[in-house]
């Protein structure tokens, strides 16, 4: 968790005001999203569900059975960056490696791209990160997230979207690299606005796959959002800052669209605990739009940055229908017919 300064202690005041207005004076505009959550049972998994819930599987158990992979455990972090790699290229990409060094180390974001056929100078990024905090194997946080990115680039592999569609796996989001110049997602983000890229969209995929149908399961900052947002923590969550309110809200209504699954979006100032606490707060600094899908991770996950967070802990069947709910999201924001990815039912 992180520590605050006594000016994070102002901005956390100022961002809470906040809060209280966008609650209170402009009549819930967090909460204000296009269409319902999914209320009810869930139905059975469809088969390409299947398939999503078996490949997650795998991958997240492959990601957290080497244990801590971070920069102290070093060797263990260059073989899940080897698996990541291997993965992208069973799946037909050219994998692109962007190195930098610390101290004496090299560490290395991974990326691969379809090339946009109408706009290809408007790229969408689709990332996670792939280190794990120290103390722990990392399961969830975020072999989960790292799964998906892998996943969802096996689904739209051989595809021609109209922008340019890239999947990235980011080293180097935890301590002490988080809102550092030496956080993998920063120095991309950075690259990316040298290179003056028109990046129109970005997915931070964190921490995905815990639920539970428990009332008073999901907790909040500020202990205010409990007014407004359930407090059973059964839902994803697509979260993004005030410039990134348009993308939330265009991702939260093609989600809805998609799948029977609850899911809840909110739009809240930077400073909000939990608001950047991921790679897309890289890609703010940047001035791009950018937005988090999680599980909401310690307001929700008791076992988050524990030794407890194995894989045995995800949900690999509501994660499926995560993912599968995110493929339209993609395709919506990548301009890919969805039935030009295969049989969604």
């Amino acid at each position: 968790m992180r520590w605050y300064t006594k000016a994070g202690l102002i901005r956390a005041a100022v961002a809470f005001g906040l809060t209280i207005a966008l609650l209170l004076g402009v009549g819930g505009i967090m909460a204000l999203m296009p269409g319902r959550s999914y209320r009810g049972e869930l139905p059975p998994l469809t088969p390409p569900q299947e398939q999503y819930r078996d490949r997650l599987k795998q991958d997240i158990e492959a990601i957290a059975g080497l244990g801590e992979h971070n920069h102290v455990y070093y060797e263990n972090l260059l073989q899940t960056e080897a698996y990541l790699e291997g993965r992208f290229a069973e799946a037909g990409y050219a994998v692109r490696r962007q190195e930098y060094p610390i101290g004496d180390r090299i560490f290395t974001n991974l990326d691969v791209e379809i090339p946009g056929t109408e706009k290809p100078e408007e790229i969408v990024v689709i990332g996670a990160h792939y280190d794990s905090v120290t103390g722990s194997p990392g399961a969830n946080d975020n072999g989960s997230g790292a799964a998906a990115v892998l996943a969802l680039a096996d689904r739209f592999a051989g595809t021609a979207p109209k922008r340019t569609l890239r999947f990235v796996e980011f080293v180097n989001e935890e301590p002490p690299f988080a809102w550092t110049p030496e956080m993998g997602s920063w120095v991309y983000a950075k690259r990316s606005r040298q290179e003056n890229e028109k990046i129109v969209a970005m997915l931070s995929l964190e921490t995905m796959g815990y639920y539970s149908d428990s009332p008073g399961s999901q907790t909040y900052p500020l202990g205010l959002l409990n007014q407004v947002y359930p407090i059973t923590g059964n839902f994803i969550g697509f979260i993004g800052n005030l410039p990134s309110g348009g993308l939330v809200r265009r991702a939260v209504k093609r989600f809805r669209q998609s799948v029977q699954f609850p899911s809840e979006g909110a739009i809240l100032p930077d400073a909000v605990p939990g608001a950047g606490w991921s790679d897309h707060w890289s890609f703010w600094q940047e001035g791009y739009p950018a937005i988090m899908v999680t599980d909401t991770a310690p307001f929700r996950y008791p076992y988050y940055h524990t030794e407890e967070d194995t894989p045995d802990k995800v949900d690999c069947d509501r994660l499926s229908r995560v993912v599968f709910g995110l493929e339209a999201v993609v395709a919506d924001l990548a301009g890919v017919a969805l039935e030009g990815i295969g049989n969604r039912e």
